[in-house]
């Protein structure tokens, strides 16, 4: 018979996550957490002049403000990510055509990948908000390997059009920083942050 385990977090209270992402979702099931889904659609276009720090931060915080207000009580954990070269800020590609440009940028060079979270509680004017920043290298890409890794569609729900964590994986040769950045949720600092405020505990049973 298998060993039955447990361990992992319990969640205290209510606790939504503010995000349809597969990614974030199974970083959350994985480590025990309970929560909901409730996602809310916002404009994600940069104001002009904004950092990627500022951008991911305030991105979070509108994608979880109007959940927290509909759930007053209960705690709600948005998140936002952008890839950035040159200054420039690459959100999800706009078609097939745009993600082959992004990849085609991104060849043999660094990038970063910057990804904000917030942790919203209506009734308790609780809004605490982090940047995440990770340097990744790229491997030298030629038209066809961008093509060929377009065709599978997995780069155009994706900031940068890539995933680290599916096909996009042979893209990357280095990475300085959090690996679970670039994937969409830092998620060691996101369960500090939830640790600080009683949102979870360690499940010691």
């Amino acid at each position: 018979m298998d060993e039955i385990k447990t361990g992992g977090f319990y969640t205290v209270g209510q606790l939504i996550l503010a995000s349809s992402s597969p990614r974030r979702q199974k970083f959350l099931h994985e480590l025990g957490i309970d929560f909901s889904v409730e996602v809310k659609e916002i404009d994600e276009s940069c104001d002009v002049g904004e950092t990627p720090e500022r951008v991911v931060k305030r991105l979070a915080e509108e994608k979880g403000t109007e959940i927290a207000r509909q759930f007053p009580s209960a705690y709600v954990l948005a998140a936002d990510t952008v890839v950035v070269i040159d200054d420039e800020i690459l959100g999800k590609p706009k078609n097939s055509a745009d993600a082959e440009v992004m990849l085609k940028t991104l060849s043999g060079r660094w990038h970063e990948v910057w990804s904000g979270f917030s942790i919203q509680k209506a009734e308790d004017a609780l809004c605490v908000q982090q940047a995440v920043r990770t340097q990744v290298l790229f491997r030298e890409l030629t038209e066809d390997l961008c093509r060929a890794y377009v065709l599978t569609g997995e780069p155009l729900d994706k900031a940068g059009g890539y995933g680290l964590q599916g096909r996009g994986g042979f893209l990357v040769e280095e990475i300085k920083g959090s690996y679970s950045n670039v994937i969409g949720l830092p998620v060691a600092q996101v369960i500090d942050i939830m640790l600080q405020y009683g949102i979870i505990v360690p499940r010691l049973k």
